[in-house]
């Protein structure tokens, strides 16, 4: 895919489908060039970097199993070769499988772990090196961080520690201008928060917020370019919970 090295860069995680596609769609008409990273499916990544090429965008393709340090380094390296550098790291990447603790198994648990917790620490560790100057880093958290839903025990552990991650690694970067920071969003219509829930179960959920509805992709995306972008440059070591009033 074609590119402009004078754009400013952003890696964004999972960004083939979902919250994710949307994130790189929306950077990708903010003026960034898009890395969409994948972890397997290659087909939906390139017809998204298509799509935003299309749209007079700039975007590239790029396989990475987060959960895989060295995976995690050619992903930068790959960026860094092809554009100079990167300014913005979106942590979107993630998995969701619910189950009681006590019914949670040893797999459900290492892979929520490797993924989640373990993927977004590769990531920051590289761009606590990596990332230039005055750049900008989204995690992404939970608002069940504070809901406490049942079920959702190992999937809020790994977004908490998530969250402890952020405050620190805001402070630890200190004196080189970058933000770290992360979104929690509410019950949001993609297909992983759909997915094994009855219409009841969903229509329960979208009037637990006040505004009485899902969030969409799109509702994310614009809280990820904000915090990419000008105007949240002062926002730092933040935890935004985009829910619609959740919590």
């Amino acid at each position: 895919m074609s590119a402009q090295a004078s754009n400013p860069v952003a890696i964004v995680t999972g960004a083939s489908r979902g919250i994710g596609a949307a994130i790189a769609e929306r950077l990708a008409r903010d003026g960034f060039t898009v890395v969409i990273n994948y972890a397997g499916d290659a087909a939906p990544a390139e017809a998204l970097a298509r799509q935003i090429e299309n749209a007079g965008g700039h975007a590239l393709t790029a396989q990475a199993d987060v959960a895989d340090p060295i995976a995690v380094r050619r992903l930068f390296d790959a960026a860094e070769t092809a554009f100079g550098g990167v300014d913005v790291l979106v942590n979107n990447a993630g998995v969701m499988q619910l189950a009681p603790i006590a019914e949670s198994d040893d797999a459900l648990f290492d892979r929520t772990i490797a993924i989640n917790l373990k993927g977004t620490f590769n990531t920051l560790r590289e761009a606590g090196k990596r990332l230039r100057n005055g750049g900008r880093i989204v995690n992404f958290s939970t608002s069940v961080v504070g809901l406490n839903f049942p079920t959702y025990g190992v999937y809020v552990a790994t977004k908490a520690a998530v969250e402890s991650m952020t405050h620190i690694l805001s402070k630890e970067l200190r004196g080189r201008s970058i933000t770290v920071n992360a979104v929690a969003p509410g019950p949001t219509g993609t297909d992983l928060f759909l997915k094994g829930k009855t219409p009841e179960q969903v229509e329960q959920l979208a009037k637990l917020a006040p505004l009485e509805r899902l969030g969409t992709p799109d509702d994310i995306a614009s809280v990820v370019s904000f915090l990419a972008g000008p105007d949240g440059r002062w926002v730092n070591g933040q935890v935004l919970r985009a829910n619609g009033g959740v919590i």
